[in-house]
This record gives C-alpha cells, structure tokens and sequence, in this order.
C-alpha cells in the first residue's frame, strides 16, 4: 500500500479535494480533525496539555478549548512548540493503526497543513499538493468564516509555507485556481497511483 500525503495552504481546497478522492474509494486520514478528536478523547493527552496551560484549555463541559488555546499559542512560538510535541505524537501513533485498518488498499492519503517532503521525517512515498493563488485562497476563505477579516486570514497565510515551499515538497501537484478542472486532474492522479501501487 502507497502512502500518500496530501497538503496545502489555508483555502486551497485540500478538503474538497480529499473528499473526490474519498468517493473514489481511497481511505483519507484528517490528521487535524483527529487531532481535534484526540485532544478531546485521549485522557493522557487531556492531562497532559492541561499541565501545559492550565485547566482553561478546556471549557466548563470539558471540551478542549480550540479558541482560548489558539489565542495563547499564536503569538508563542516556544509554547506552540512544546504543544505539538504533546499532540502530534499522538496524531502518528493514531496514524499508524489507521494505516494497518486500511493497508489492503492500493493507496490512502494523509491530509495535514504540516508536512514535509516524501522521505523526511514521515513514510510517505509521495506528497500531492493542493495549490490556489493566494487571492483566491482569501476570497474563499472570507465566505467560509465571514467572522474573520483579512488581516487575520492574511496573519494565518503567512504562518503557513509559502506557495514555493509547498511546491518544493511536492511529488504531485493540483491547481484549484478556478482555471483547471478538478475532477480530470483528481481521476488522472487516481488513475497514476493505482498504477504505481
């Protein structure tokens, strides 16, 4: 079974994008959404960020407070660093029994906003980037949380790689630019991996 990861930045459409692969029959890993899940459900993880920032991390129905954390690490980074190392080796070990569940497949993809290239530092065979101009990327976006202005998408798009960094890490790439059809590039690349698996 191929792995594959698959990213991009904020708005580029990795989610649509992974849902066409999904109803093609490819199993796709939401690493965010199991992180989500995982701060929520994990009770060694729960103590442990809660010895990180305290018991406000969590709300008064003790669901992991999403906001007041974002609002603690954004401006941190030291302290963003030492949550991701509670999290994210979570999220791998999760991975790893989600990728035995699945690994009578040809392939299954990995969905995360952090990755790296095929080989460093993961066992990904390959990595697919979903690309958008920035423009565009802020248009969609403002219509998806209208709560949030520019200047705070902008902040989030800057925190993120940059269009080249994503392409230097990319094996495949997907222009959601509004100019290429999505369905003939996701069928193509289906077609390819199945070939290579």
């Amino acid at each position: 079974m191929l792995k594959i990861g698959i990213t991009g930045g904020i708005g580029s459409g990795k989610t649509i994008v992974c849902k066409m692969f999904e109803i093609l029959g490819v199993p796709v890993y939401y690493a965010d959404e199991r992180a989500k899940w995982l701060t929520n459900h994990d009770l060694q993880l729960r103590k442990e960020i809660k010895e990180l920032l305290g018991r406000q991390a969590y709300d008064e129905h003790g669901q992991y407070n999403r906001k007041w954390v974002a609002a603690q690490v954004f401006d941190n980074p030291e302290l963003l660093k030492m949550l991701n190392s509670l999290i994210h080796p979570r999220v791998f070990a999760d991975t790893d029994q989600w990728f035995l569940q699945h690994q009578h497949k040809p392939y299954t993809l990995r969905e995360a906003a952090l990755m790296n290239a095929a080989g460093d530092k993961n066992d990904f065979d390959s990595v697919i980037v979903v690309s958008a101009p920035v423009g565009l990327r802020i248009e969609r976006i403002r219509k998806r949380d209208p709560q949030r202005n520019e200047e705070e998408i902008k902040a989030i798009i800057d925190r993120q790689k940059t269009e080249e960094q994503f392409a230097s890490i990319a094996n495949h790439t997907i222009m959601n630019d509004d100019e290429h059809l999505l369905i003939p590039q996701v069928l193509a690349l289906h077609e390819k991996l199945t070939q290579q698996a």
